[in-house]
């Protein structure tokens, strides 16, 4: 599958220009919670599993979104790719076999942010990560593509934001090149910050733990968004 994937995303690899820096960051074997910030255009995300990919020989796995499994061809689709429906249960099982283990805290609500929210994170609440981390003993390693924030325009919705909350329904109001729903040519750099080693675990602390991490880590995303900004 990764072959087709390579294939499928290369004339947008061409594209947007898309290079990575700081893939060493990502261990050569042994497990590891892979970090990633979600953009509308979603496809950004492939393209890092890519280059991921071509550099380590490793093809990360990921935990998706339960939307995606309640439609037959992206439930098949996404089980060819190596995503599967997002638990702890999964995810330590998967951490538990050597994987390298993408998840994107954020998930559907962060991709949904208007474009006045632009390069930052909806993870409000959204802690499991750092427990998933805590209680596997994994490094966390937060990688961000600021500029894919850019291929769309998001406006702001109320109608928007009250479908995704009642019924998990994404329907973002967006516009791209020309302001159709055309993909800008921006050019995407992922950018991998080095690991986050989480404590040792203590059961009698572990929210304590939990709560020093995520803030750990929503520091390192928001240094990451915040970063060098490729050009059109």
């Amino acid at each position: 599958m990764i072959d087709a994937w390579r294939r499928a995303l290369a004339p947008l690899r061409r594209y947007h220009r898309h290079r990575v820096e700081g893939l060493d960051n990502i261990p050569a074997d042994g497990p590891a919670l892979l970090v990633i910030h979600h953009s509308l255009a979603t496809y950004d995300g492939f393209l890092f599993g890519v280059a991921a990919y071509e550099h380590s020989g490793r093809l990360p796995l990921a935990l998706g979104d339960n939307l995606i499994f309640k439609a037959p061809i992206l439930k098949d689709l996404a089980y060819k790719s190596g995503i599967v429906p997002a638990s702890p249960q999964a995810g330590y099982r998967l951490l538990s076999e050597g994987r390298l283990l993408f998840v994107s805290p954020g998930g559907m609500w962060e991709s949904l942010r208007p474009t006045e929210q632009a390069r930052t994170v909806r993870w409000e609440g959204r802690l499991g990560f750092c427990r998933l981390a805590l209680r596997a003993q994994v490094p966390l390693i937060l990688i961000a593509c600021p500029a894919a924030d850019d291929i769309f325009s998001v406006r702001k919705s109320r109608v928007t934001d009250a479908l995704y909350r009642r019924f998990k329904f994404p329907l973002p109001l967006f516009s791209g090149r020309r302001g159709a729903p055309i993909p800008r040519p921006v050019q995407l750099t992922h950018y991998v910050a080095p690991p986050i080693v989480p404590p040792i675990h203590d059961p009698s602390n572990e929210e304590a733990q939990i709560e020093a991490l995520f803030a750990q880590a929503r520091s390192v995303m928001g240094g990451l968004l915040s970063g060098p900004q490729p050009g059109l």
